[in-house]
């Protein structure tokens, strides 16, 4: 019998912190009963917030502070070893956890990550991969906003480890794409040229070629890789369609002969619904790390908060960054 996945989860991150870290625990932790979580942060405010007794597969764990969302990253880096972010980490660095959950800032996570989880050899720089759903099933897209700036070399990292991630979801020689302004192969800048160049030189990637933003859901690819600033922008404004077609879904059918009509398209319009909401695909895999570290959206809610955990024991239990470092190292 296997041993038991551990989550440590950065209970105090996050826009509304407990409030929607510990219902999301405590479902998931029943969901799960073979998950041990555990939640970092203020004991008496967690104990306080859950209102009753904590399941048996659910611990508490002391912390002093938090890291504010709006924290300078590098301040957070010099001034948060007591912070629950930290304390989580460090339970995934010791091996007491086998990954990390954490809705909190983005730029501090990155950077403790990095120093108590500490990096694979061969990446240069972690990147956020996040699954994105397509016409049928799912797309990786990486980076989503570690890093503004990249190079040609850490694209072709980020290419193979999306690779990975992919084959480790059970996608047979996934197809990889390099996002950008055209199809063409004089197009994109320098960087994104040479990046292509290297990719389609790398016998390990089943390389396409350029794939446009209009094309990021069709599935044309499993692996779409681009810079943090271009992937942040695409995602955030993805999340923001999805949520206008759902207003203008609700709103359509909400009166008169609309009334009706959403009554008959009601089964179709709920799986609509269900596939587009941003909620069920939250959690970013912050890969290139030593452990598993998932991001959380920072106003993600119950539902979403829960599906977060879900993919970190998903990815535990699959060991990615075991087989990222073997596939690089080898390589």
């Amino acid at each position: 019998m296997s041993e038991a996945i551990r989550l440590a989860l950065d209970a105090m991150s996050g826009d509304f912190g407990p409030r929607i870290t510990i219902p999301a625990a405590l479902i998931y932790a029943q969901d799960a009963p073979d998950v041990q979580i555990q939640l970092y942060g203020d004991p008496d405010l967690i104990r306080g917030t859950a209102q009753g007794p904590l399941p048996a597969n659910v611990t508490v764990h002391p912390s002093e502070t938090v890291v504010p969302m709006d924290a300078d990253p590098r301040q957070a880096l010099r001034q948060g070893a007591g912070s629950s972010m930290w304390r989580s980490l460090e339970a995934l660095a010791s091996g007491d956890a086998n990954a990390c959950v954490s809705a909190g800032n983005s730029g501090a996570l990155l950077l403790i990550s990095r120093r108590v989880v500490g990096g694979i050899e061969g990446v240069e720089v972690p990147a956020f991969c996040k699954a994105m759903p397509v016409e049928s099933g799912h797309t990786l897209m990486l980076d989503l906003g570690a890093n503004l700036h990249c190079s040609s070399a850490q694209l072709l990292q980020f290419a193979r480890m999306g690779h990975i991630l992919a084959e480790s979801a059970g996608v047979r020689s996934p197809r990889v794409g390099l996002l950008n302004i055209g199809s063409e192969a004089g197009k994109g800048t320098k960087i994104i040229r040479d990046a292509a160049e290297l990719m389609g030189a790398c016998n390990e990637l089943n390389f396409c070629g350029y794939v446009e933003a209009d094309s990021i859901y069709t599935g044309v690819v499993e692996v779409i890789v681009c810079d943090g600033f271009s992937g942040n922008i695409a995602l955030k404004t993805s999340e923001g369609v999805a949520r206008l077609i759902s207003r203008r879904i609700e709103k359509s059918f909400s009166s008169g002969w609309g009334r009706l009509g959403g009554l008959l398209m009601w089964p179709i319009l709920r799986r609509w619904r269900a596939e587009l909401n941003p909620d069920a695909y939250n959690g970013a895999v912050l890969a290139g790390l030593a452990g598993t570290v998932i991001k959380s959206h920072g106003g993600a809610g119950i539902a979403a908060t829960v599906n977060a955990l879900s993919l970190a024991c998903e990815q535990a239990r699959l060991g990615v960054p075991t087989r990222i470092t073997r596939a690089l190292t080898s390589g």
